[in-house]
């Protein structure tokens, strides 16, 4: 098991399997299929993106560089949350956008989904973590690999 530390964007705790993309995550691409035809498996539409493609994302620990794409991705976080489709958790190696940030904050305050986001875990947290393994997010940014 290995350790890293982050800073909290959106407090919580929560323990999930992990899915990992190497490459910017397009939030609108990603969750357009999920939130527009009502796929209940919520997989990432991003064909862009061959790390996630077509992967379940519902529950999943996100783990991921960086958000890319549209100033949409606040309202698309936001609306993943608000009609239970979010991911257990998303964490960053890198800062978050203020865009994906305050999605991210506003689905914690005004809807009833829990996603803990925890953002600069740094380059060694995605060289480590691998999809399919156990990822624990605690309330002070710790996140456990195991």
């Amino acid at each position: 098991m290995r350790q890293f530390k982050g800073r909290v964007i959106v407090p919580g705790t929560c323990s999930a399997e992990a899915l990992v993309s190497r490459g910017g995550f397009n939030t609108l691409a990603s969750y357009q299929m999920a939130l527009m035809f009502g796929d209940k498996a919520v997989k990432c539409g991003d064909q862009n993106n061959p790390d996630i493609y077509k992967k379940p994302m519902l529950g999943k620990a996100l783990c991921l560089p960086m958000t890319i794409g549209s100033t949409t991705g606040g309202m698309i976080l936001y609306a993943a949350c608000s009609m239970g489709k979010q991911p257990a958790c998303m964490l960053f190696s890198e800062p978050i956008d203020s865009l994906a940030a305050s999605g991210a904050i506003l689905g914690d305050v005004w809807t009833e989904a829990k996603m803990p986001v925890v953002d600069t875990l740094g380059g060694e947290f995605l060289d480590y973590v691998r999809s399919g393994m156990t990822v624990t997010v605690k309330e002070d940014g710790v996140v456990e690999v195991e």
